[in-house]
């Protein structure tokens, strides 16, 4: 075996850029780095609701995970929908039963999560 790859035929660089931190802790007065895939995300643009719904909501919402309305099924859907759409957008925003706050998209602004409402709720009646 090479010295230059791993048991798992990965190179010490691969392994480093898969163990990377993902983000750093930024106090506020001092100077920070803002090179981050979220902030240039966040610069890029909003984000479609089918976009955001892919990344960050189908784990739950595909499957009902946690009492999830799914995806696509009207019935579940039905009741929330009965209660207004202020009602959910804040659901999502501020977060309800086992879902955390934006889902698990904390870079969401809440105008995706909004539109990410529209694209699941559109899609499920």
């Amino acid at each position: 075996m090479s010295s230059t790859v791993s048991a798992f035929g990965q190179s010490p660089e691969e392994i480093a850029a898969r163990t990377a931190p993902i983000g750093s802790v930024c106090i506020a007065g001092e100077e920070c780095e803002v090179a981050s895939s979220s902030a240039v995300a966040a610069n890029d643009g909003p984000r479609s609701g089918e976009a955001i719904y892919n990344q960050y909501c189908t784990a739950c919402h595909s499957l009902g995970v946690a009492g999830a309305p799914k995806f696509g099924d009207a019935g579940d859907w039905a009741p929330r929908i009965a209660k207004g759409f202020d009602s959910l957008l804040s659901n999502a925003i501020s977060g309800f039963n086992a879902m955390p706050a934006r889902g698990t998209c904390a870079n969401c602004t809440d105008e995706e999560i909004q539109v990410t409402i529209e694209y699941m709720v559109d899609n499920s009646q």
